[in-house]
């Protein structure tokens, strides 16, 4: 598979990350298989959370990839961490004790990326570097991001935090792109014109800030998939049309959409079924030209002004 920096990181990373959210929903067995199946694609990066399973998911894969040294010298994790039930919270204590957590049921002594997950308004950002210090410097982290914030929010925690904020994990598929149609539409008095995130795609891609669009197929907040969905006729008319003419599926132009943005974005693949994992894997391969681009915004209800 085609790889890319990460952020401004040296870490080479490939352009699919396989999301681990739903491990847990596989069979011992299955779980192997899935692994397996996307090593032998390139698929290398992983990407978790503590609160996937209630830390269930992170033992799993474990156990399914068989972590070693040499298993782990392999492979690329992420994982995040600040959800607790009924808040957020990014304080120096909860950061330092989540992260001894993830390591011991990832079984591994490092993560490669910690991300922090969803913001917590109540941060205390100096206590967000004391503890990034203390990770960087034990070598239970060498790189560090964040997952759902905005420019300010990520600027806050850069005037404290001494390490790059390398990726931005966010929201984005075809069907929830305002952090692009914003874009189109500056100075317009319509509902597409509303800045909903502070510009939140070119800040990332002026502080070199990998995003990596989670849900890449879903549409509203977890209402559904959009691609063979009757509500969406005419961009599964679209997709379908191209998907043939480059002899993929509809899942592989669907992240190839993604791909295409010059922003070089690492989309996060959440299906646990290998087929659509490989369909989605085959994205890397395809550079969709300018007007297959706009012609699936378009398509999915999207106005140029």
């Amino acid at each position: 598979m085609r790889t890319m920096k990460l952020g401004s990181s040296n870490l080479e990373v490939p352009v699919v990350s396989v999301g681990c959210m739903r491990i847990n929903s596989l069979e011992a067995k299955e779980a192997e298989h899935f692994i397996q199946t996307a090593l032998e694609q390139g698929a290398n990066f992983f990407d978790h959370a503590d609160i996937y399973g209630g830390g269930s998911c992170e033992e799993i894969f474990a156990d399914a990839i068989h972590m070693s040294p040499t298993v782990r010298e392999n492979i690329i994790l992420q994982s995040k961490c600040g959800i607790r039930k009924g808040m957020f919270d990014f304080s120096k204590d909860h950061i330092l004790q989540s992260v001894d957590g993830i390591l011991q049921r990832l079984n591994t002594e490092y993560l490669d990326i910690l991300l922090l997950h969803r913001p917590d308004t109540l941060v205390e950002p100096e206590e967000v570097a004391e503890a990034f210090d203390i990770l960087e410097s034990s070598g239970k982290v060498r790189h560090f991001g964040v997952s759902n914030q905005n420019p300010m929010q990520i600027q806050l925690l850069q005037k404290y935090v001494k390490q790059p904020i390398v990726a931005n994990q966010l929201q984005l598929s075809i069907t929830n792109s305002t952090m692009i149609s914003s874009g189109f539409n500056v100075n317009m008095e319509n509902e597409s014109a509303i800045n909903r995130d502070g510009g939140i795609l070119d800040f990332c891609r002026l502080q070199d800030i990998t995003i990596q669009p989670w849900s890449p197929f879903q549409y509203g907040f977890f209402e559904g998939v959009f691609l063979d969905n009757e509500k969406f006729p005419e961009l599964n008319q679209k997709i379908n049309e191209i998907a043939k003419k480059y002899n993929v599926s509809n899942t592989t132009i669907a992240i190839a959409w993604l791909l295409r943005h010059p922003a070089k974005m690492q989309p996060v693949i959440g299906t646990m079924n290998q087929s659509r994992l490989q369909d989605c894997i085959k994205a890397s391969d395809i550079t969709l030209t300018r007007e297959e681009w706009y012609e699936i915004f378009r398509a999915a209800g999207n106005i140029l002004p």
